[in-house]
């Protein structure tokens, strides 16, 4: 299946109606959680497009790593402003035509601008992030991967990213608990919650597979994700 067919209209009389597949997906969840991975997956499904996040290019990320402190400003500005400048490059109206699968959430940015920024520069922050914010239309679906701090942390040190390696596993326990208060709260789009503890979405056909079948009666609100065993 390269792609979900989902009519927005069913032409036989007396049928009900179905709603058309989301056609911007988000992905979000902590770091090593697996959202790239899934996105790619999911775009490659759809025959659709798909967008990373220039995690790597931000020359701040490493010295931050190593001196939060120190480097927290820099390094979430430089965040804030290539997610946006990427959200006006691809929300061109070629997304109405063909879906396209973020693996980030342009709000998230939030959620590690009040874990690190002190007082001043979150006011800063903030004013900037604003004016930004509503240039960026919400996606039509969300899609939270949450795991274990546990799991986390053995998923970063499988894919041994240089400059994660230093990473103090209360820094990660503090993002996790970060995320879940964000989206508990989170109203701007539909989502759903995929606890990934025991999923593989890198190797397991299967778990795909049925997280595509679920995702062909697009979620409505916030649902949490089962999956058959």
């Amino acid at each position: 299946m390269s792609e979900i067919e989902s009519p927005e209209m069913d032409e036989a009389p007396g049928r009900p109606v179905r709603e058309a597949s989301p056609r911007h997906v988000a992905i979000e969840g902590v770091i090593g959680v697996g959202k790239t991975t899934l996105a790619r997956r999911l775009a490659q499904q759809l025959g659709g497009r798909l967008v990373e996040e220039t995690v790597e290019e931000n020359p701040f990320l490493a010295r931050f790593y190593r001196d939060r402190r120190a480097h927290a400003f820099q390094t979430q500005m430089f965040f804030l402003l290539s997610r946006f400048q990427q959200n006006q490059e691809f929300l061109q109206p070629d997304l109405f035509r063909r879906a396209t699968v973020a693996d980030y959430l342009f709000d998230k940015d939030r959620v590690f601008a009040h874990l690190n920024l002190d007082e001043q520069e979150l006011l800063l922050y903030e004013k900037m992030f604003t004016m930004l914010a509503e240039r960026v239309p919400a996606p039509d679906l969300v899609i939270y991967l949450q795991a274990s701090t546990d799991v986390l942390m053995q998923r970063i040190r499988t894919r041994g990213r240089p400059f994660e390696r230093a990473m103090p596993r209360e820094y990660v326990e503090d993002v996790n608990q970060a995320y879940n208060r964000f989206f508990f709260g989170y109203e701007k789009s539909p989502l759903l919650i995929v606890n990934t503890n025991d999923l593989d979405f890198a190797e397991g056909d299967e778990d795909v597979a049925q997280l595509m079948r679920f995702l062909s009666d697009p979620p409505r609100g916030v649902q949490y994700y089962v999956p058959q065993r």
